[in-house]
């Protein structure tokens, strides 16, 4: 892929503090968007061109109307940035059932529904040589899962997993799959946990700086950004 102009991306979590750089840069660099978020005026807010769409993620149903808006609106999907996410803190011990499920839910088992929902329409983007992709972010807890965070890194090692044995499947389709582990990034997730309060952490990555790189990673053919592709 030399170029995102007039290719059709839906951005999930387009509302997060990476979503919406990430959005941002693709608006910029000419492609059709789809912006999802929870709340449809917090994606109006934004004041980036797109459709929009709204939906909670861990309603089974959410994903296929994602996709579907996404064609709705631009005639086909080239392209998807899975950038939602949740975080939790806290002992294991002390993580309750409804922060398991509901962090599963979001990080891994959305993203699952989402490339399935979207197979066909990418697919049919693969035999028009657009190169179509889905990108996740699992995250650097994927490679390294965090003592008091053991619920939310096996939620993005969960994902990674499927990333990399998914990505094998829809490779032979035509379809890139991109797994982005960046480390801490400053988008404030930290600040609004499900459960339990952050610890202490060092300055993370501007989110800027992250969504550049992840851009440019889909513009470059690029098929995995591990935690060390976003050191300076």
């Amino acid at each position: 892929m030399t170029s995102l102009a007039s290719s059709s991306v839906l951005v999930v979590g387009a509302t997060g503090g990476l979503g919406h750089e990430i959005a941002r840069i693709l608006s910029a660099e000419g492609a059709l968007l789809t912006l999802h978020g929870r709340n449809a005026q917090r994606v109006i807010d934004l004041g980036i061109a797109g459709a929009v769409a709204s939906g909670d993620l861990c309603d089974p149903e959410t994903a296929t109307q994602l996709v579907a808006a996404a064609v709705a609106a631009h005639g086909r999907l080239d392209g998807i940035v899975n950038a939602a996410g949740l975080v939790a803190f806290g002992a294991l011990a002390e993580v309750s059932d409804d922060t398991i499920d509901t962090l599963m839910a979001v990080n891994a088992t959305a993203p699952m529904r989402l490339l399935r929902a979207a197979h066909p329409a990418l697919a049919e983007s693969a035999a028009a040589h657009r190169d179509p992709f889905f990108l996740t972010f699992s995250g650097i807890v994927s490679e390294s899962p965090t003592a008091n965070m053991a619920a939310y890194s096996a939620s993005k090692a969960a994902l990674a997993a499927f990333g990399t044995a998914a990505g094998r499947e829809i490779r032979r389709d035509g379809i890139r799959f991109i797994d982005a582990r960046p480390g801490h990034t400053e988008t404030g997730l930290a600040t609004r946990p499900i459960q339990g309060s952050a610890p202490r952490l060092p300055t993370g990555y501007r989110p800027a700086d992250v969504a550049r790189r992840v851009v440019d990673a889909i513009i470059a053919g690029e098929r995995d950004l591990p935690s060390t592709a976003f050191s300076a």
